[in-house]
């Protein structure tokens, strides 16, 4: 299935049923009086967030949204029935906007959550209810209201614990193929993760938590090179970032420098991921270039405070207290 992470639609309500004017006419009822029913209400459309969604791929192709219309009022006080509400599944973590204006109007961040994004038009009234006693016989009915109309956009931004940071080929989805049941594309050239992998590591009873695989960050990420913007809003959701970094073939490149830059993008990107709790990882430890390497990104790196761990996915060596170092920033109260 097809990653899609934002689409537009146009939701909307049902329009309410229009109230009737009828009378009452009965044998051996003279005079019955008003008996015009009203109008039913629209159905409205629900937006509601559900865990066993990961994409929009299902909204991909459904432009318009447009819920049932009320029944019009009947004669012998029938009222006319409600228009069906439409209820749509999103993943978690939907932002809705209102796409004229821009405005957030929502964000579903939680298994459940709903939001009404076009509310239903009212039944009109029919003539039983414009009955008084001065005017025993009113000749008149309301509309129907009309329902909301809206042109929406809907962004999905992952939730996640951990998020993985790296430039492409470090070993990030091989890495998170290893640790959870995740099964990302994993080949020799760059580029080959082309979208967001979720996978759940399990360290033990209730202790479980969520990685996302973001794809690669290059150089000008931050102003949409390679696939830049597209990707790197969900790393706005992950309480943890680990960077990984390993030795690359281009002599220009290493991975302090890959680092650096990964803090540049980041930076421009929205500063405030650099408050994020981070764990450095240095991939491909089974190579002697990449071993050689982390001596240099720990006398770089520890100084400021991050933990530095030399890992290989391809021999496991590493990756328990990789994970364990992650659990415990998790672990942390909020606050600390």
């Amino acid at each position: 299935m097809d990653f899609v992470d934002e689409v537009t639609l146009e939701v909307a309500a049902g329009d309410g049923g229009n109230g009737c004017v009828a009378f009452r006419r009965e044998k051996f009822v003279p005079l019955g009086g008003p008996s015009g029913g009203d109008g039913g209400r629209g159905g409205s459309v629900i937006l509601v967030a559900h865990d066993r969604f990961s994409t929009l791929f299902d909204l991909r192709y459904r432009k318009v949204v447009r819920a049932e219309r009320g029944e019009d009022g009947r004669g012998k006080d029938q009222f006319g029935k409600a228009g069906s509400d439409i209820r749509i599944e999103v993943p978690v973590g939907t932002q809705v906007y209102d796409d004229d204006s821009g405005e957030l109007l929502t964000d579903l961040n939680k298994s459940g959550a709903e939001l009404v994004v076009a509310r239903c038009g009212r039944g009109g009234r029919g003539n039983m209810k414009f009955a008084t006693p001065n005017d025993r016989a009113p000749r008149r009915a309301e509309p129907g209201k009309q329902g909301e109309k809206k042109k929406i956009r809907l962004v999905l931004k992952l939730l996640a614990d951990v998020g993985i940071v790296g430039f492409p080929n470090v070993g990030k989805s091989t890495f998170i193929a290893t640790v959870s049941r995740a099964r990302p594309k994993v080949a020799d050239y760059p580029f080959t993760t082309l979208v967001p992998n979720l996978g759940v590591v399990s360290l033990g009873v209730d202790r479980q938590f969520v990685i996302a695989d973001i794809p690669g960050i290059i150089e000008g990420a931050s102003e949409g090179a390679g696939l830049g913007l597209r990707f790197l809003k969900h790393v706005e959701r992950t309480r943890v970032l680990l960077h990984m970094v390993s030795v690359d073939p281009d002599p220009e490149r290493d991975p302090v420098a890959d680092f650096e830059q990964l803090m540049v993008e980041l930076e421009e990107f929205d500063p405030t991921l650099l408050e994020r709790p981070m764990v450095v990882a240095v991939s491909k430890c089974d190579l002697a270039e990449a071993r050689e390497a982390v001596d240099e990104v720990r006398k770089a790196l520890e100084p400021r405070g991050l933990q530095v761990f030399p890992i290989s996915s391809a021999t496991n060596e590493g990756l328990t207290p990789l994970l364990e170092a992650l659990e415990a920033i998790l672990r942390r109260p909020d606050d600390a």
